[in-house]
């Protein structure tokens, strides 16, 4: 059986945090998920960023058949230790030449590494569910987005953005509040796959993610009172349990693509499906 390593860039204090809300760090979250779509996959767990993780070598990486990279809090474009880890962490991804993919803060990192930018998204955030992404022109034929429909809405939160991809990398998709949500970047030996969505991230996952950020989501312009936010949230946990609910379908303003977990998880399928060497 193939053999994944899972890279989570959220810190000890962070993990044991989202532990407490959703019972899961972000790596386990995708341990979790890969061992659903792949039964009896290996698993293997990494904290770069943190101080005391051991840094693996180029040779002990290109071991593994692919590579997965989480979301996080982590701010790409701060300049501290853990950040600098991290990246050191994705460039010798990059150089082991195995096949890996990122989701939310993973494609930021993935982009910083390659030489592109991030930034804190100006006065707006994506929370929730990411509206009407739709493929570009080279998106419409990349494997990444096999059986995306023209427009689809996926599970999202997060206040920071690519601002620039680097010269290495292809634009696959966008919506109107962010440039860049898919993207394959080939740089040194390897090739990244990622998108700024969570299509790993089960819908009560995402529900108690954005009532832990209601207050930030408020500042944001994105609801009036926290309580809207909290309500928010619990239509969208509703819908973990009924995602075939006609009146939470509605009520969300959502489709298959968003409420069920086969269709949600397209990009993680398509990724695992082009193993081992993506396209040439």
């Amino acid at each position: 059986m193939p053999h994944y390593l899972i890279a989570q860039s959220e810190l000890p204090d962070e993990r044991q945090a989202r532990r407490k809300r959703a019972g899961k760090s972000s790596g386990e979250t995708y341990a979790a998920t890969l061992k659903q779509m792949q039964p009896g996959v290996e698993t293997s767990i990494l904290s770069p960023a943190d101080d005391d993780g051991a840094m693996p070598s180029v040779e002990r990486l290109a071991a593994f058949d692919a590579i997965f990279l989480t979301g996080s809090p982590m701010h790409v474009y701060d300049d501290g230790p853990e950040v600098r880890r991290q990246l050191d962490f994705m460039t010798r991804v990059f150089a082991a030449g195995v096949p890996s993919f990122g989701s939310c803060a993973g494609l930021q990192i993935a982009v910083a590494a390659a030489g592109g930018r991030v930034r804190k998204m100006p006065e707006r955030m994506e929370a929730g569910i990411a509206r009407r992404i739709s493929a570009t022109q080279a998106g419409r034929t990349h494997p990444l987005l096999v059986g995306r429909p023209a427009s689809w809405d996926a599970p999202a939160v997060h206040g920071d953005e690519v601002l620039e991809l680097p010269p290495c990398a292809t634009l696959l998709a966008s919506n109107a509040v962010t440039r860049v949500q898919a993207a394959e970047i080939r740089f040194d030996r390897g090739v990244f796959w990622g998108v700024q969505y969570h299509p790993e991230l089960a819908l009560r996952e995402i529900a108690i993610a954005i009532a832990a950020q209601a207050a930030d989501l408020v500042e944001a312009g994105l609801a009036e009172q926290e309580d809207q936010v909290r309500a928010r949230a619990a239509e969208i946990d509703a819908l973990h349990d009924a995602p075939d609910s006609r009146a939470l379908r509605w009520r969300l303003g959502v489709d298959g693509e968003f409420a069920e977990e086969r269709l949600r998880r397209r990009e993680i399928a398509n990724f695992l499906g082009n193993l081992p060497g993506l396209r040439g």
